[in-house]
């Protein structure tokens, strides 16, 4: 057996539960709630998406950038009756804090960093939905970052749809609540899961993850999310004209994109790819794919090679560049 597909049987049956049954993993988060009158106005000129819109139970992708246009946090923002909810990777908190209230002048708003108050974990595969409907007890979000609150046995919960499969959620309640939470999953049939084996769905599902796959050097369109991401018709905001610059010049330089390898090595990360001897990328993150049952990465190319079909070589072997998210 190759070394990849050694490491990969340890999470194997965890990949499996999380892509074709219902799995889920507890998963640290950076919480910030935004709260007054003013919230979304101010945030709105704040972000790269549309957020004077979003309507409560809606929420939305953005990325927060400096006025250069380079990227300072990327996560999801949700609407709530009274509260914006801005969810993102872990550790981020004091870094956005910083940076959101600078822009603070008189607006009737208030920042919490909230991360250390719920215990979150993400939901995902076919029957998370059912999952979500009997056992708690209410409608099922359909839409991308659709999201309700509910209460369960006097046990307030945030049910959120995300897109880290064919259905998936972050479920979350107040930390106290967290083992209940992990009973109640278990119960109904889901499977806990290692870190390991959503990391891979992650990236099979070609999602980026501040820290890793994005760092404050990026500019928003390196990362190929532009129509979930950025709102090209929303007025100004901090970074705009950077944004704008480059939508009207056509591309950026390099591109995030999925990359498979020929052999069994998983490349590590900030791997250099090539193509006719030169460098044309790095990885950024990678997993052995049980789905291609070969390595997979997530990697910045080139621009003119960014595209499914080009070939690459790298210290792992040849490799290819591939469409995100699999199928």
């Amino acid at each position: 057996m190759s070394n990849a597909r050694k490491t990969a049987t340890a999470w194997l049956e965890d990949y499996f539960a999380l892509s074709g049954d219902a799995g889920f993993v507890p998963l640290a988060r950076t919480r910030i709630e935004i709260a007054g009158p003013d919230r979304a106005a101010w945030l709105h000129n704040l972000c790269t998406n549309e957020i004077k819109k979003l309507a409560p139970g809606r929420g939305c992708e953005a990325f927060f950038t400096t006025v250069q246009g380079k990227t300072l946090g990327h996560g999801f923002i949700f609407a709530e009756a009274d509260v914006l909810v801005l969810d993102t990777v872990a550790g981020q908190g004091e870094t956005l804090l910083k940076h959101l209230d600078r822009y603070l002048v008189c607006e009737q708003v208030t920042l919490a960093d909230c991360s250390g108050d719920g215990f979150e974990v993400v939901l995902a595969g076919p029957k998370s939905a059912a999952i979500v409907a009997e056992v708690f007890g209410t409608a099922v979000p359909t839409e991308r970052l659709a999201h309700s609150e509910v209460e369960v046995n006097g046990k307030a919960m945030r049910i959120r749809r995300v897109d880290l499969g064919t259905a998936s959620f972050f479920v979350e309640v107040p930390r106290v609540d967290g083992p209940w939470l992990a009973g109640k999953l278990r119960a109904a049939g889901a499977r806990q899961c290692l870190l390991e084996a959503l990391d891979a769905l992650r990236i099979e599902q070609g999602f980026p993850l501040f820290g890793r796959d994005i760092t404050d050097k990026n500019l928003p369109q390196e990362l190929a999310r532009d129509e979930l991401a950025i709102s090209f018709v929303k007025g100004c905001y901090l970074g705009q004209e950077t944004v704008a610059r480059i939508d009207a010049l056509g591309h950026v330089n390099k591109l995030l994109v999925g990359v498979q390898f020929d052999g069994q090595e998983i490349p590590a990360d900030g791997a250099e790819l090539q193509a006719e001897g030169q460098p044309v990328g790095a990885v950024t993150s990678a997993t052995y794919s049980p789905r291609l049952e070969r390595p997979l990465a997530l990697a910045y190319v080139r621009h003119g090679l960014a595209k499914p079909g080009a070939k690459l070589t790298s210290p792992s072997g040849a490799a290819e560049v591939v469409r995100l998210p699999l199928v």
